[in-house]
């Protein structure tokens, strides 16, 4: 079983995303932003998922917001790499989980906005950002029926949150399976899932989590069922 992963170098941070999914099995990594684009593209067409991690700002002109460049902390290249990366997994039906960063990607892939600045931007009292080398935490409501519920099992709970720009407006086929109690999308999922690969979208950080929490150690396990999956049908195919 192979795994894409869009970036997990560089910082400490990023090696706990292999690490909380060896808590289910072991497995093949691939780390996407070590190698050249057209490495990464040839590479994704031997994985069986792809997890787009979190890290800096998508640049604001990819939503309309060129403008508001001052107001962020981008990284060109790595969006290059991750809206490439994102296009071919979707072609390839490749399980795909995406977090923080990943999440706000998938949203302005399909042609939705982003909030520039949580604090700056929307009139709240919960804070979203990251103090002192701790992730903050705040509780969460799941929406009835959605794929997060199916996974998690719950209506509502606690997670951490180290964000600081969020989903603005949703594109046409994505919905909110999980908000803030101040409106805030903190998960997203296709809402039509027909023709269409696994996805789930979470602005959280369920590797920095308790893997006994439910928004982190059961999506974990669901994401690897999805690319066990997708690993067989990959190997039966090759057979035929």
């Amino acid at each position: 079983m192979k795994i894409a992963f869009s970036k997990i170098s560089g910082a400490p941070r990023y090696s706990l995303y292999t690490k909380w999914l060896g808590n289910v099995r072991e497995f093949e990594s691939v780390d996407c932003s070590s190698i050249s684009l057209d490495q990464a593209l040839a590479e994704l067409k031997d994985c069986h998922g792809l997890v787009l991690t979190g890290g800096e700002d998508i640049h604001p002109g990819k939503f309309g917001k060129d403008f508001e460049i001052s107001r962020c902390e981008i990284d060109v290249s790595r969006d290059s790499l991750e809206f490439a990366l994102l296009e071919k997994a979707i072609e390839l039906k490749l399980p795909i989980l995406a977090i923080c960063r990943g999440l706000q990607l998938v949203n302005v892939y399909f042609a939705g906005s982003l909030i520039i600045d949580i604090p700056q931007d929307v009139q709240t009292t919960i804070e979203h950002r990251r103090f002192n080398d701790t992730d903050s935490i705040h509780s969460i409501e799941v929406e009835p029926g959605t794929l997060l519920k199916k996974i998690s099992g719950k209506f509502d709970g606690f997670i951490n949150s180290a964000h600081h720009q969020s989903i603005e407006q949703l594109p046409e086929n994505l919905i909110s399976s999980a908000k803030s109690e101040d409106g805030i999308i903190e998960a997203i999922e296709f809402r039509e899932s027909t023709n269409l690969p696994f996805f789930l979208g979470v602005q959280w950080h369920p590797e920095r989590m308790e893997f006994t929490s439910p928004f982190s150690g059961l999506i974990a396990q669901h994401f690897l069922f999805e690319v066990e999956s997708f690993s067989l049908l990959f190997k039966n195919r090759s057979l035929q």
